[in-house]
């Protein structure tokens, strides 16, 4: 006798698999950025090829655009596919209010044990880490200095404004050379400009560089940062100084490097997921 009875036999029910299922949740990317994301993909399966992955988009517009799952569809895929564990792993910069969305959506997801992994800065030694790869990038010559570019947040209340304006005062005091401003949010581009401009006044600067502080560098970097108009670049060339953004070459195109195009950053990555399985052997 079957022990769930005759309904038992007749469902068939499938066995549960033991180890957890892997989402690797992402906001997306534009043609432009799929050539990251391809080696990316690729570095997570290598690393972690005894896992089962998924992947999923939290970009409204991108799924749209593509026909990609959300984060709730492909929890559900893999409740489905007869997963009780996950971790789900964003490829989040920052913990801010995405990632506060995805931590509740995986949390509190029905027939799942969801443990969420930490983002590639969510702690101040990571953020070291990853200070530490972008260095290698900062002009280092006499009147030269740098500027980070990091996304930001609109929201006052997001606790993730600390981190923001943390950063700003990390760097200032790691570095002789290197300012912090986000794109949206505090500490803002005119603040920092205006700083700059203060200080170019007493040590005339001939050039800056402007460091993406984001996964991928698409609109925000090709438009606020490097546009023709209104941008951080038109900001700094009408103060006579000369600006440029790292960029790197892939396949015939040439990019603007975000953080997915440094191997040691998708490396973090894959230590944040690494904690999380560990941490999931406990539930």
């Amino acid at each position: 006798m079957h022990q769930y009875g005759y309904i038992g036999r007749k469902l068939r029910l499938p066995k549960l698999k033991d180890h957890p299922a892997i989402i690797i949740a992402t906001f997306g990317s534009s043609s432009k950025g799929q050539a990251a994301m391809d080696a990316v993909e690729a570095q997570i399966a290598e690393t972690f090829a005894d896992h089962q992955i998924y992947w999923a988009y939290t970009s409204e517009i991108i799924r749209r655009k593509k026909g990609l799952p959300s984060l709730l569809e492909t929890l559900a895929k893999v409740e489905s596919d007869g997963y009780r564990k996950a971790v789900v792993q964003p490829l989040h910069v920052f913990p801010g209010t995405e990632y506060q969305q995805v931590e509740e959506s995986s949390i509190y997801f029905p027939g799942l044990r969801v443990v969420v992994g930490e983002t590639l800065c969510h702690r101040w030694n990571f953020i070291e880490a990853v200070l530490e790869e972008v260095s290698a990038d900062f002009l280092t010559g006499e009147n030269q200095i740098n500027l980070l570019a990091l996304h930001g947040t609109p929201l006052a209340a997001d606790p993730v404004n600390m981190i923001y304006i943390g950063i700003n005062h990390l760097v200032s005091g790691m570095y002789d050379n290197v300012y912090a401003a986000t794109v949206e949010g505090v500490p803002n581009i005119q603040s920092v400009a205006n700083q700059i401009k203060k200080d170019h006044a007493r040590t005339p600067f001939t050039r800056i560089r402007l460091i993406p502080m984001m996964f991928l560098a698409g609109m925000h970097v090709e438009d606020d940062l490097m546009g023709e108009n209104d941008s951080w670049r038109s900001t700094f060339e009408k103060m006579g100084i000369e600006v440029d953004c790292p960029t790197i070459t892939c396949g015939a195109q040439e990019y603007f490097k975000g953080l997915a195009y440094r191997k040691a950053c998708i490396q973090f990555f894959c230590q944040r997921l690494k904690r999380a399985l560990d941490l999931m052997k406990h539930y």
